[in-house]
C-alpha cells in the first residue's frame, strides 16, 4: 500500500477514519442504569486520564441512538473485553438494550455489571466535554476488577488479541 497524506477535512472523512483505524484499540463495553432499564454501548475510546485522582474517559458520539442514556448518566461501568467476548462486544454494538446474551448484575449504585471481563472500572461522573461530534465522559474510578487474560482488541475493522505472559 502506497503511503498517503491528506488535509482531514468532511470529504476526506472516509480516509480520516481508516488512518484512526491503524491504531488497534481494545474493546470496552460501558454499562449504565436508565428509568427504560440497563444499557451498554461498545466502545474502543476509552484512555486512563489520571492516577490522582482516578479518572478514565470514553467517548460518546452524539449521532448515537444511545446518546440520551449515556448522556445523562451519572454512574456507569467501563468493562475491558476478554477476546472470547467478541460476539457479546458486537451484540451490544448493534443493541443496548438486550441483555439476554449476557451474565450480567447490579451494583449498589445501579450499575449493570458484565461478568467475564478482564477488567471494570465502575464510575461516577466527573466532567463533560463538547468535542465536535463526541461528548468526552470523564468518569471518577470508584472501584476497579481485574483479572488475567486475553484482551479483545480492534484494529483496522479486526478483532484480535494477545495473550498474557504473567
Amino acid at each position: 500500500m502506497t503511503e498517503k497524506t491528506f488535509i482531514p477535512t468532511p470529504d476526506q472523512s472516509a480516509a480520516f477514519r481508516e488512518a484512526l483505524g491503524c491504531f488497534g484499540t481494545g474493546v470496552t463495553v460501558v454499562t449504565t442504569q436508565t428509568a427504560l432499564g440497563p444499557r451498554a454501548i461498545t466502545v474502543n475510546s476509552f484512555t486512563s486520564v489520571s492516577l490522582d485522582p482516578p479518572l478514565v474517559l470514553w467517548c460518546l458520539a452524539k449521532e448515537s441512538n444511545r446518546f440520551g442514556a449515556f448522556s445523562d448518566c451519572q454512574h456507569y461501568s467501563i468493562h475491558v473485553m476478554a477476546q472470547e467476548q467478541q460476539d457479546q462486544s458486537l451484540r451490544f454494538a448493534r443493541d443496548g438494550e438486550d441483555f439476554s446474551h449476557a451474565d450480567w448484575s447490579v451494583d449498589e449504585m445501579g450499575r449493570p455489571q458484565l461478568a467475564d471481563c478482564l477488567a471494570r472500572f465502575d464510575c461516577h461522573l466527573h466532567a463533560c466535554h463538547e468535542a465536535g461530534d463526541h461528548l468526552i465522559m470523564v468518569g471518577h474510578v470508584d472501584q476497579v476488577m481485574y483479572r488475567t487474560g486475553q484482551g479483545l482488541i480492534f484494529k483496522r475493522g479486526q478483532f484480535g488479541g494477545f495473550v498474557d505472559l504473567i
